[in-house]
């Protein structure tokens, strides 16, 4: 159980689920995360006490009962959303699976079915976590998710490095859409953790106390 007492109460801006990047008004280009990870931790975030405010893609999910919810769709969308909640939180954790690309141009209406090849041509999207790790206060912790399929911990570290993080957390495409996940965890300057494999609910309440420590101590 969660002692409220003992713990200050944090501000956490979470982001979750897959974003949407059109092509035209009906279709668009997305992924497969069911941002189930993202609500956990939010959920266990509002269990010890604290303030949540969640930045979700699409999901089939329900927001945890407490959260301030902000439902955004593209990359872009999300990276206003997080830019405009930044300053004001404690801990930054970004679980959303945001689209690298984006179409270049989008159709105006439907593209009908045609009997030729077409090409569609992508633009890089906004990088939202190492906007985050560069504005970041002295006191702010910014934590990444890394979706590895090889070379996990190079991979991650990289990222790590790349975009000034505070922590990160790797796993594999095993934890897409399941109740369940692996993941390692790394803090800047120590050695890595693991957390072996369990429902995302218990993955996420152990996360935020790792979070907690984390925050006490510095």
């Amino acid at each position: 159980m969660y002692s409220r007492k003992r713990r200050r109460k944090l501000q956490f801006l979470i982001t979750a689920g897959g974003t949407r990047e059109y092509i035209d008004p009906v279709r668009f280009i997305s992924n497969a995360s069911s941002g189930k990870m993202g609500y956990e931790l939010a959920r266990s975030a509002l269990l010890a006490g604290h303030n949540v405010m969640l930045i979700t893609a699409p999901t089939n999910l329900n927001a945890p009962k407490g959260a301030d919810a902000v439902k955004v769709e593209s990359a872009r969308n999300m990276f206003e959303a997080v830019k405009d909640k930044f300053g004001g939180c404690d801990c930054l954790i970004m679980t959303a699976a945001v689209s690298d690309y984006t179409p270049a141009k989008l159709a105006r209406h439907k593209i009908k079915k045609s009997p030729g090849v077409i090409a569609l041509k992508l633009k890089p999207t906004q990088d939202i976590l190492k906007w985050a790790g560069t504005h970041k206060k002295q006191n702010q912790v910014v934590i990444g998710f890394a979706l590895e399929d090889r070379n996990i911990k190079v991979g991650a570290e990289r990222k790590m490095r790349d975009k000034n993080l505070d922590m990160i957390i790797a796993n594999t495409p095993a934890a897409i859409g399941s109740e369940r996940c692996e993941v390692w965890i790394k803090k800047a300057g120590q050695e890595w953790r693991r957390f072996a494999d369990a429902p995302k609910k218990r993955v996420a309440s152990r996360l935020i106390r790792m979070i907690e420590q984390s925050i006490r101590a510095d």
